[in-house]
């Protein structure tokens, strides 16, 4: 069933496939010493420079919860928008694994800022009170706004000089970039990111993340991180083949390119219709939009997608990297048909 719920339910792309079935031949040896491991970190070091170490995992969570253990310690917090994936979709596995206390602050965009911030940098020092040691951005958000790359400049700058690291959750990196027009590397290392979950499920992948560590202190409790957090694959080579093509001849840009034109395309008819009201900027491949009881009854009943928020009838709707034109156009039917 072809739906705009989630770019998680979309398809594998070919490529990557071919990938994974290439990597199924004969025996390699385990938990990442093998050539296709070797392979996808020479691309992902292609891409971010020769100091990025990629670390594979299974999935976000676990990519989320490995990166910030590796960047605190349990009596320290990590600052987060109240609508971050880790503060309200990943069932409190950062803050449980990493012992921290998660600090939500609230924003009207998903975006974090400096303003929004410093106001919780305090009590450094003082042992009553956690210490503020990160923060967790998501790129794009989970709103489907994107940080400029003078956004993200300017909120690292503001933690390394209270010796904080930033933590970039790059489930959908490859939108934003293609939205701003930029290298991964020019959105993450270069303007001061510390430490990535970098993603490709939503983007045509099957499977995993690598945590890619920027800094030099991070690396030596990294292996052991992975270990104790329960993920490190005994037959990596599956996940990490995914990241060669995936980083070849620019397919997680082309992917990402389409599944925002997509979107680009999908908002312009939603707002054709009056009674649609599109609560967010579309700058990736979400959308997010209230519509009438009655007509959002009948659009559930036929397709299948999330309510962002049930109180004013707010719903979400993604496209991905496979979205088609049919797909969009049949849906424009619809809305004609239950808007009239």
């Amino acid at each position: 069933m072809r739906s705009f719920a989630s770019d998680n339910n979309s398809g594998v792309h070919p490529l990557i496939l071919d990938a994974v079935m290439e990597a199924n031949d004969d025996h390699a040896v385990g938990y990442g010493d093998d050539p296709w491991t070797a392979r996808a970190t020479k691309k992902i070091q292609e891409v971010f420079g020769e100091s990025a170490q990629p670390f594979f995992v299974f999935n976000g969570t676990g990519a989320n919860s490995v990166a910030l253990q590796a960047v605190t310690r349990p009596f320290n917090s990590i600052l987060c928008a109240e609508t971050a994936h880790i503060f309200v979709d990943e069932c409190g596995a950062p803050g449980r694994m990493s012992g921290c206390a998660l600090v939500s602050i609230p924003t009207l965009d998903g975006k974090l800022t400096p303003e929004l911030i410093l106001p919780h940098l305090h009590g450094f020092g003082f042992c009553h009170h956690s210490q503020p040691k990160a923060v967790y951005i998501s790129e794009a958000t989970e709103l489907g706004t994107v940080y400029t790359i003078d956004e993200v400049r300017a909120l690292a700058d503001l933690l390394h000089h209270y010796n904080m690291y930033l933590h970039m959750d790059g489930a959908r990196l490859a939108n934003a970039c293609a939205y701003l027009d930029c290298s991964m590397k020019e959105l993450t290392v270069d303007v001061g990111v510390d430490i990535l979950s970098f993603g490709g499920t939503k983007n045509g992948m099957m499977m995993g993340e690598a945590v890619v560590v920027f800094r030099p202190e991070l690396l030596e409790s990294m292996p052991y991180i992975r270990k104790q957090s329960a993920q490190l694959a005994s037959k990596m080579r599956y996940m990490a083949a995914q990241y060669i093509p995936y980083l070849e001849n620019n397919l997680w840009l082309k992917n990402a390119t389409h599944a925002n034109a997509c979107a680009r395309r999908l908002a312009d008819v939603l707002e054709e219709f009056p009674q649609i009201h599109l609560t967010q900027k579309v700058e990736s491949n979400q959308l997010f939009f209230t519509i009438p009881s009655e007509p959002l009854k009948k659009l559930q009943e036929k397709y299948f997608f999330y309510m962002w928020n049930e109180g004013n009838n707010e719903a979400r709707f993604v496209t991905s990297w496979d979205t088609t034109e049919e797909d969009i156009q049949g849906l424009e039917t619809y809305l004609r048909e239950i808007l009239k």
